[in-house]
């Protein structure tokens, strides 16, 4: 068995029911489902933004789930200062990723801040540049059931029975309808489809997402995901592919059936740097043995080029409306270069829909 040891994290696996905890100035509360109340908070100068260089332009709001709402975790809300109320427009959500397992609440809402309000992440650099309204949720990644990978919406995450975990895709879908009411309430009309951002994690989630509901989703942009894309088929070399290398099992998982044609018609961009080393598949936080070895025997072992370049062939082969790219002399990172081939990307794709 293989475990990613993060510095200052202990993992206890016997720890099946645990808390998640979030400090307020006063008092801890144990977050259970249903602990949060109807809250909005505006955070001009909230204490999670402390040591983020970058000064964002605009208003961000921190939502709490009320107690019928169905999603059990809260999300940031960005909208630029310069929105356009007389136009309609996207709603732009990028899925938080906090690069470590914790039990701690808060340290996951610090790092979803961060999303929220820095340029280096491709949601809120689109969001500034778009001037779109920009959610992050903020979704635990716990360590006492470490194997559950939240952020990178994983067979294991799938695969829980019963809130608060189960079915992330399904409480952000929720969270999303929950965000377009409070715009509406604004005046601020925002199209039925996302445009949606992510990298490396959260790269990994929004590929998944974007194969659970692409209906939901107008533009997809992410890269930094381990040489590995989610396949629209069924099956490989009449090998059935499990979720999320395939979708061989996706009724099981999803008790929905694959809308197929409406994900190859989905604009989406996916990248890669040459020098990107960030394997995730050899662990098992990210995938148990099974969907490892399916991976390596079918996809290929090294990252790159194998396995990059096999599920760029089979993309081009099933016609997936997908641009996919290597950046020369990159590694796991946002470069500005990527992110403005990112907006030039959707950009053009929002012109050329322009009748929506």
């Amino acid at each position: 068995m293989v475990k990613r040891q993060w510095i200052g994290i202990h993992f206890h696996k016997d720890r099946l029911n645990h808390p998640w905890i979030i400090p307020r100035p006063d008092k801890n509360i144990a977050l259970n489902p249903h602990f949060m109340r109807n809250t909005l908070i505006a955070l001009p100068f909230i204490f999670l933004l402390s040591g983020c260089s970058d000064h964002f332009q605009g208003e961000l709001l921190f939502v709490e789930p009320k107690v019928n709402d169905s999603f059990y975790f809260p999300y940031f809300l960005f909208i630029p200062e310069n929105v356009d109320k007389n136009q309609e427009m996207f709603l732009i959500v990028e899925p938080n990723n906090s690069g470590f397992a914790d039990d701690q609440l808060e340290k996951h809402i610090e790092k979803a801040s961060r999303t929220a309000t820095k340029t280096h992440y491709p949601g809120h650099y689109l969001a500034q540049n778009l001037n779109y309204p920009l959610l992050v949720p903020v979704f635990p990644r716990p360590s006492g059931d470490w194997k559950i990978y939240t952020h990178a919406l994983d067979r294991d995450v799938m695969l829980q029975k019963g809130p608060p975990l189960s079915r992330p895709d399904l409480q952000l879908l929720e969270m999303i309808r929950d965000v377009k009411t409070r715009l509406m309430d604004r005046k601020i009309h925002t199209h039925q489809s996302i445009i949606l951002t992510g990298f490396s994690a959260s790269a990994t989630f929004t590929n998944r997402f974007t194969l659970l509901h692409p209906d939901q989703v107008f533009v997809v942009a992410a890269g930094g995901l381990n040489g590995l894309l989610m396949l629209p088929v069924d099956s490989l070399n009449g090998e059935r592919l499990i979720y999320p290398i395939g979708t061989g099992d996706f009724h099981e998982i999803t008790n929905a059936e694959f809308q197929k044609d409406l994900f190859i018609d989905t604009p989406q961009f996916y990248y890669m740097g040459e020098l990107d080393d960030n394997d995730a598949v050899p662990f098992d936080d990210a995938f148990d043995q099974e969907e490892r070895e399916q991976i390596y025997r079918l996809l290929g072992r090294p990252m790159q080029p194998d396995r990059w370049a096999k599920c760029t062939r089979l993309y081009q082969d099933l016609n997936v409306n997908a641009i996919i790219k290597t950046y020369e002399k990159t590694g796991h990172e946002n470069t500005e270069a990527i992110k403005l081939d990112i907006l030039s990307f959707i950009q053009k794709c929002i012109s050329e829909n322009s009748g929506l």
